[in-house]
């Protein structure tokens, strides 16, 4: 037999495999790991996610946080899993994205050793100022900065929150100082009494807030207004076409596994989500539903993570 045809026959041998793979897929239960603790944005939409796969998939989800380093280590340890859908990760924007941009020596490619499941929700930032900031819209913020350095703060050095501010200073040329935390309810509880002038926080976390006057908001990085705070602007009315961000959530596989098995799993994700009760919940605390088909997210991703590179370089963001 000629090497031509062993390694045809080698590659047929290896489509077939692979086809069958995806074929018995899932044989066993889906485990769904969490770059973070328990109880925060990452965990809600995996869980809820994972609530439906019994019914779905007809094999329950065993889901796992595994903290630590910005979400790279359960990065790195889904990247390295068998290739076979039973092993995903459900993480946000910095670990499929904002991670590339900051670390040098991330051990994990996002683009390169992942295969892309669904974008599964969004929520834009709003930009919210003390109470007694003399301020009252987006403009005069901006103008502020520029005469008077304000500060800023955000839930940590690197965070979807403190890049977004990162991204209207390199847009407006202001000068504000930042000041990161452990954690937005940290930053918010200084913005309310006043310790700290503005921030950009997701919209689910201060909604409350604003309601009750406790803060003010000055637009949201959406590119429409949203339901619940109506009377907001958008950035773009604002005046910052170039400033709509969303903070998300999305799931991927680990890199080579099977076409048919992402494909099995992105379905049962965008029926779990579009269900009634978990759009409703995921609405709740301030998500919208996107679930996107694994071509959209990938290319999303990629987007993602040009753009948020681009601005760390730009601002020489270095992490803590």
């Amino acid at each position: 037999m000629s090497m031509q045809s062993r390694c045809a026959l080698a590659l047929a041998a290896a489509l077939l495999s692979s086809a069958a793979v995806a074929q018995s897929f899932p044989s066993k239960p889906i485990r769904v790991i969490i770059p973070f603790v328990p109880g925060g944005s990452s965990d809600i939409v995996g869980r809820a996610i994972g609530s439906k796969f019994q019914e779905l998939l007809g094999q329950p989800a065993v889901v796992e946080n595994k903290p630590g380093a910005n979400g790279a280590l359960a990065a790195e340890f889904v990247a390295k899993s068998d290739p076979d859908g039973h092993t995903i990760l459900v993480g946000s924007i910095g670990v499929f994205s904002i991670n590339a941009a900051l670390f040098k020596d991330l051990r994990y490619d996002a683009v390169r050793d992942f295969a892309p499941i669904t974008l599964a929700v969004t929520t834009p930032n709003v930009l919210i100022t003390k109470p007694t900031l003399p301020a009252k819209s987006m403009k005069e913020l901006v103008q502020a900065d520029k005469t008077g350095r304000l500060s800023y703060c955000s839930s940590g050095t690197g965070s979807s929150d403190h890049l977004t501010a990162e991204l209207l200073k390199q847009i407006a040329g202001g000068q504000a100082v930042h000041v990161p935390y452990r954690g937005g309810a940290a930053c918010q509880t200084d913005i309310m009494g006043n310790q700290v002038d503005y921030s950009f926080q997701n919209l689910g976390a201060v909604t409350n807030y604003i309601k009750g006057g406790r803060m003010k908001a000055l637009a949201v990085t959406a590119k429409t207004r949203n339901p619940q705070l109506p009377d907001v602007p958008t950035a773009i009315e604002a005046g910052f076409p170039d400033l709509v961000v969303t903070s998300w959530q999305a799931a991927a596989a680990p890199a080579k596994t099977p076409k048919e098995t992402v494909a099995k799993l992105n379905d049962a994700m965008v029926k779990a989500l579009r269900s009634p009760e978990i759009r409703e919940r995921m609405n709740q605390i301030g998500f919208d539903v996107v679930a996107s088909s694994p071509e959209e997210f990938g290319r999303f991703m990629r987007e993602e993570v040009d753009r948020w590179s681009r601005v760390v370089q730009k601002g020489n963001i270095k992490p803590d």
